[in-house]
């Protein structure tokens, strides 16, 4: 395996000057040891993973020095745009490495919503035409970065290298969790379930937060009805938008997380705008991307009551603890939304947490009957 140490590095000799992306599983050890190992300004987690292109390319043209972007292969539908039309050697010809966690890769195995992106991972790449390379924890990292920043320099233009399940070894981050507050999002997401009236559409946000919903169902003796948005991260509250327009006689339960919120924040001014009565957003918080290795967002610094009122939230409330929850759920069954509720967490999930049996297509056809049924 490739010691994380020795990447890192390898990378900071050959002139790396930033690093910036969003946290993916494939590479938490090196995201960790990046964390604990930049200087302040040296490390940016970044919205989405777009973002963290123009992040790259604007401290590339202040200083010259190549960016290093990392993210999950899922990832790369948010970077098209800015690789495309401002990255690429036909538009400003911007150079930067970009590290890219390869989920559902061919012959693997991997959840459902990785198998299209990662059968066709290294066919986006080659149509974007950006040079890549594949690192595996046999290989010679030094030689694939010799000729990967030989290509930056020789063509002004993105590179990517592919990073296979298992590259890496294990480096644990040397950060230091808040102290544990809150409840756990399960026991959150339990009295949701409590609360919520039988005919509500509910819709979980892509994680541990639809894994967790799943087993609830199960524990319950229900029968799995919710809408589990297992990929496209940061789009369940447009989602949760187009099925409250769709069903406006039926109150609909969006359970986003703070990383999917800041991915697309764009959402909430156009629920604010249409002013959906029937939406009740449901903001778990727990300032981090505990699904991919726990990694920090900025979620916790963040005011949301003035965020929604700024994008045009009916009404915001913030419930700590499930007996909060309850009380200001009582406010929400006599009022008119779009409502944001924040909900503020602490990290953690079961270690036997499992994931949903049921295929995403079994899971459509379960919450269309259900909604068919209840509105008929």
């Amino acid at each position: 395996m490739i010691n994380p140490a020795d990447f890192f590095k390898s990378l900071k000799a050959r002139g790396a000057g930033i690093f910036c992306g969003v946290p993916d599983s494939l590479l938490k050890s090196f995201c960790a040891y990046v964390d604990d190992h930049c200087r302040t300004g040296e490390h940016i987690i970044t919205a989405n993973e777009g973002n963290a292109v123009a992040l790259a390319a604007g401290h590339y043209l202040a200083t010259g020095h190549i960016g290093v972007v990392y993210m999950q292969n899922s990832g790369l539908g948010n970077a098209v745009n800015p690789l495309a039309s401002l990255a690429d050697p036909e538009v400003f010809g911007i150079p930067m490495l970009m590290i890219v966690g390869w989920r559902g890769e061919p012959g693997t195995g991997d959840e459902p919503q990785h198998a299209k992106q990662g059968r066709i991972t290294a066919e986006q790449l080659r149509l974007l035409e950006i040079s890549h390379w594949i690192m595996d924890a046999a290989g010679d990292p030094d030689a694939v970065l010799d000729e990967a920043f030989s290509a930056l320099h020789g063509t002004d233009a993105p590179v990517a290298i592919l990073i296979r399940r298992g590259t890496f070894a294990h480096y644990e981050s040397r950060r230091r969790s808040d102290p544990a507050t809150g409840p756990t999002r399960e026991e959150v997401l339990r009295r949701l379930l409590e609360l919520a009236h039988p005919q509500d559409l509910v819709i979980s946000t892509t994680g541990k937060t639809s894994r967790e919903l799943f087993e609830l169902r199960r524990e319950r003796g229900e029968p799995q009805r919710d809408f589990l948005t297992v990929g496209s991260m940061g789009h369940t509250a447009s989602i949760a938008l187009g099925m409250a327009l769709g069903q406006p006689g039926r109150r609909v339960l969006c359970l986003d997380g703070d990383g999917a919120v800041l991915m697309h924040l764009g959402a909430l001014p156009i629920i604010g705008h249409l002013k959906p009565p029937n939406l009740v957003h449901v903001l778990l918080n727990n300032a981090a991307h505990e699904s991919v290795g726990g990694q920090p967002t900025v979620a916790g610094q963040l005011d949301f009551a003035a965020i929604a009122a700024g994008c045009g939230y009916q009404h915001y409330y913030r419930a700590d603890t499930p007996a909060a929850l309850s009380e200001c759920w009582e406010r929400i069954r006599h009022q008119s939304g779009p409502f944001l509720v924040e909900i503020r967490l602490r990290t953690g999930s079961r270690r036997d947490l499992g994931r949903p049996t049921n295929t995403p297509s079994q899971n459509k056809r379960n919450f269309i009957a259900h909604v068919r049924c209840e509105a008929s």
